[in-house]
């Protein structure tokens, strides 16, 4: 089989902050931005790397959903635990330096991780977990 990941979806609660945050924090390109008011659906990704992508989406907009579902969506969403991605980069420090000099949310500063990876983590306003690991 020939597969690849093409996109993967975080929710956002607010889409000028996510765009700001995935867009002015990270330095990702915007591919897409379709919708209005808060049902927008945002593409962003990694310049030079056109096939990769997040899809930022309202979380609630399937119509199928209850209320009870829609309400569980909000309070994981508020406490962080509904969505979350790993990125990568080759200099951790310089990476996470950039991102909190942006205030972003930081969760943990680099850390050397008893598993074998390096990392660090923040937050994007929607509440999401973004680790960032160090390649080696």
């Amino acid at each position: 089989m020939d597969i690849t990941i093409h996109t993967t979806v975080l929710p956002h609660v607010d889409p000028e902050e996510s765009l700001a945050f995935y867009r002015d924090v990270l330095g990702f390109e915007v591919r897409t931005d379709v919708g209005q008011g808060t049902m927008r659906w945002i593409t962003v990704g990694p310049a030079g790397q056109p096939d990769t992508s997040i899809l930022l989406a309202p979380p609630t907009a399937d119509p199928g959903l209850t209320e009870d579902e829609r309400r569980m969506i909000s309070e994981m969403m508020a406490k962080g635990t509904y969505g979350w991605i790993l990125l990568a980069t080759r200099n951790l420090n310089d990476t996470f330096e950039k991102v909190q000099a942006r205030d972003a949310e930081v969760v943990q500063e680099p850390t050397e991780q008893p598993y074998g990876i390096r990392d660090c983590a923040f937050r994007d306003p929607a509440g999401n977990m973004v680790r960032i690991q160090e390649l080696r």
